[in-house]
């Protein structure tokens, strides 16, 4: 079984960033954050920007960072935020959504995967809905460092976040696919793979994954099967006991068209 660990990085998803203290990196983005907050009064209404934090509360870096825990992302509120947004607007967000996406990436490569998490997430609040194509990879990139947190469950569900956005996005795929295949999802894997074929006929890891995969199914397939027979045998047994009888009294048979048939023999 492979492992889901994904230690490639490529230049459209990991891009470059100046390198800096993760202090500097978290002071540089609360005082964006506080920038960015929408306010009561009509001037900053103008300024476009998506509320990300609280300003009733007045929260401390601490307190913001701890937020960015719970990584779900209402888009319903964040569409509602949107509405008024000009155009403009809008693209000053996306642009300063890329800065925080290329800082996240520079923690992903530095290793401190659950700041990484951490400031996708916040990348994702301020990336207007519209730019699916950037939202898709933020989510990619999300699950990456997830991945590395070891969150394998959460790490599919910003995968399929992804391709719900992309839905022809080979890493998004091929990411998915094998922590299918490590949680023990081979046919899902399996389908994942098959896609990623039909988008890329010469990848090798999909290639090598639709060979290796039917034999593992039908393996875990053959392996339920005779679970469930066995199951079925101990409850037969336990209902002809009370007439001498057991399951071996019945001799079943499988016939040319694949169905069975099953002999009653009273002597055994």
């Amino acid at each position: 079984m492979s492992n889901c660990e994904d230690n490639a990085v490529s230049d459209d998803e990991f891009q470059d960033a100046e390198s800096k203290t993760n202090a500097d990196i978290i002071d540089e983005i609360v005082s964006k954050q506080s920038e960015l907050s929408l306010q009561d009064n009509e001037d900053n209404k103008d300024s476009g920007h998506l509320d990300v934090i609280d300003n009733e509360n007045k929260k401390s870096a601490t307190d913001i960072f701890s937020d960015c825990h719970d990584d779900l992302i209402d888009e319903e509120h964040l569409r509602e935020l949107e509405k008024d947004l000009t155009d403009e607007q809008k693209l000053k967000n996306k642009e300063e959504a890329d800065t925080l996406k290329q800082k996240s990436n520079e923690l992903f490569k530095s290793e401190q995967y659950t700041e990484s998490v951490e400031m996708y997430t916040n990348a994702l609040k301020l990336c207007p809905l519209e730019y699916t194509k950037e939202r898709s990879v933020l989510y990619a990139n999300r699950a990456a460092a997830k991945i590395k947190l070891d969150s394998k469950n959460a790490a599919i569900d910003d995968c399929t976040k992804a391709l719900e956005l992309n839905p022809d996005y080979v890493r998004a795929l091929l990411r998915r696919a094998k922590l299918f295949e490590d949680t023990g999802k081979l046919d899902e894997a399996l389908e994942d793979y098959n896609k990623v074929l039909e988008l890329d006929k010469g990848n090798l890891e999909a290639n090598e994954a639709v060979v290796r995969l039917p034999p593992l199914i039908h393996e875990r397939n053959e392996k339920l099967k005779a679970e469930m027979l066995g199951k079925l045998k101990d409850l037969g047994n336990m209902i002809l006991k009370p007439f001498g009888l057991s399951t071996n009294n019945f001799e079943m048979k499988q016939d040319p068209s694949g169905s069975y048939s099953f002999n009653f023999n009273q002597n055994k």
